[in-house]
């Protein structure tokens, strides 16, 4: 059961090297705007071509895992995800910075990744095959409630600006509309243009939305874009330990969340990350504090989407479906090795390539805290002391070069500085960036479970009941109503005095 000859495998001295490398990497790269963790493992792919398949699949585990995780700092220091993975990081994480409270965000995102990766491991090491027959029974009316799930997340996100949210996510979704169809291939608002047939990249936009306006702010304003405490207040372990410590349902409820989206094929971190924020604020008795530098909230995101990487392993080793776009990355790299994915890779007696990795899995995740803390450390530090003159000009640059980097086109870093100046624009007027991403992420999902499950249910003659013809989709359609009503039903208990107060006050009457 514990597999002890992959146990000591996953222990030798190059894999321990490789899993050392590899989470190093990743958590660099992942820092960086705009290049994502499959742009990271696909980078560093070709290393793995004359390893061996063992080591090779840790070190681009590794890769994965750090990827991951280093999304949080810019969204933490710059209000910018490093990764979509990273978006609901954002909500949180950078008014705490804001606060003056950033070197603790990223200790407490630290140690929420790794708890979030060691729970997505232990989902791949004990539950994949019965898991990888879970995410087939997802179709596309699943899909489309799942997706419709997360912009519900608007109103969480909203809060005191619902109308300039929905107006917010409804230009998101027709952003996501620009382009050929999914479906039918027709162009739409693509103005005879070629350069807009391809539609808006999902990470061009994030990148524009978040961080072009962060950059307009720091040029036209004087102040400093964070606060500089009088001393340094190193890691604050303690202080996060603390908050893990009391929190442990929602990170471990944020962790499962992240598996069970990550072995959905085409979900993805940044879902994840949404729903599991989403449910935190759902399970809060202070559901307001959320969106003002709430560390619950930045505990459910970072652990949600650092869980992916294991949940998202288990349909590709498993079934040989790639569960996020790395794993389509990793799959490929497989390929290559010539190992043959499938159920037959759990049944080898126990001890082989996939059990090595796995174990490996779990030696990167906590390899990921003290790596994860030294280079989050230098890297608030950086920051924060920074002079703007400098800055600037350097996140400007790898902004660009991370739009343009996505599909070697000068259009996508075009497409990405105007939906800046856009964001600012919209910014001034109270129309916040995050429903406008939430749309254009979530709406090509929507768009084409909807379109699939009406083709499916126009065969039968009722296209409309396929949308609560089974257990699944009216289980999402319920968490949906939950999370749209709850406010209002928890606010009309609050208000409602209880038989004692009643008592009370019939009796001061």
């Amino acid at each position: 059961m514990f597999h002890v000859e992959s146990i000591f495998g996953a222990l030798t001295p190059f894999n321990l090297l490789m899993a050392v490398v590899g989470v190093t990497a990743g958590t660099v790269l992942g820092a960086i705007p705009g290049l994502t963790a499959t742009m990271a493992i696909a980078v560093l792919v070709p290393l793995t071509f004359s390893m061996e398949p063992t080591s090779a699949l840790l070190l681009m585990g590794a890769i994965y895992t750090g990827a991951i995780y280093g999304g949080a700092y810019a969204a933490i220091l710059l209000n910018t995800p490093g990764t979509p993975s990273a978006i609901a990081t954002t909500f949180d994480g950078f008014p705490m910075a804001k606060q003056g409270d950033g070197d603790l965000a990223v200790t407490i995102a630290c140690l929420s990744s790794v708890i979030g990766g060691l729970v997505g491991a232990a989902a791949l090491l004990f539950l994949a095959p019965p898991l990888a027959n879970v995410a087939l029974a997802f179709g596309p009316v699943e899909y489309f409630w799942l997706a419709i799930f997360g912009l519900t997340l608007i109103s969480a996100i909203s809060a005191g600006q619902l109308t300039k949210g929905l107006i917010g996510a409804s230009f998101g979704l027709v952003l996501s509309c620009v382009g050929v169809a999914p479906i039918s291939g027709a162009p739409r608002f693509t103005f005879e243009s070629t350069t807009l047939l391809g539609g808006i990249d999902v990470v061009s936009g994030l990148i524009g939305l978040y961080c072009i306006p962060v950059l307009i702010d720091l040029v036209a304003r004087p102040e400093r874009h964070l606060e500089i405490q009088g001393e340094s207040r190193g890691y604050r372990l303690v202080e996060a330990v603390r908050s893990c410590v009391v929190n442990w349902i929602n990170l471990i409820r944020s962790s499962l969340i992240g598996a069970f989206v990550g072995i959905l094929p085409g979900a993805g971190g940044s879902i994840a990350g949404l729903v599991a924020y989403s449910e935190a604020r759902r399970n809060s008795r202070q559901p307001e504090r959320y969106g003002q530098g709430e560390p619950r909230g930045l505990q459910a995101s970072e652990s949600a989407n650092n869980a992916t990487v294991g949940g998202g392993m288990i349909p590709t080793l498993v079934l040989g479906i790639p569960g996020t776009p790395p794993d389509a990355v990793i799959l490929g790299a497989l390929m290559v090795q010539g190992i043959q994915t499938g159920p037959a890779m759990f049944q080898s007696g126990g001890d082989s390539v996939v059990y090595t990795f796995i174990y490996g899995l779990f030696i990167a995740t906590l390899l990921m805290l003290p790596i994860g803390l030294l280079i989050g450390r230098y890297a608030f530090k950086s920051i924060v002391t920074f002079p703007k003159a400098v800055l600037v000009p350097i996140v400007a640059f790898m902004t660009i070069l991370g739009a343009y980097a996505i599909r070697n086109s000068l259009a996508d870093a075009v497409i990405m500085i105007v939906l800046g100046v856009i964001g600012w624009f919209l910014n001034r007027l109270g129309f916040k960036p995050s429903p406008i991403v939430l749309g254009l992420i979530l709406g090509p999902i929507a768009e084409q479970g909807f379109v699939q499950g009406w083709m499916i249910g126009g065969a039968t003659g009722d296209p409309l009941s396929i949308f609560l013809s089974g257990p699944l989709a009216i289980t999402i359609v319920v968490l949906i109503a939950l999370s749209l009503f709850y406010p209002l039903i928890a606010a009309r208990l609050r208000a409602t005095p209880s038989i004692g107060d009643a008592r009370d006050g019939s009796h001061t009457g």
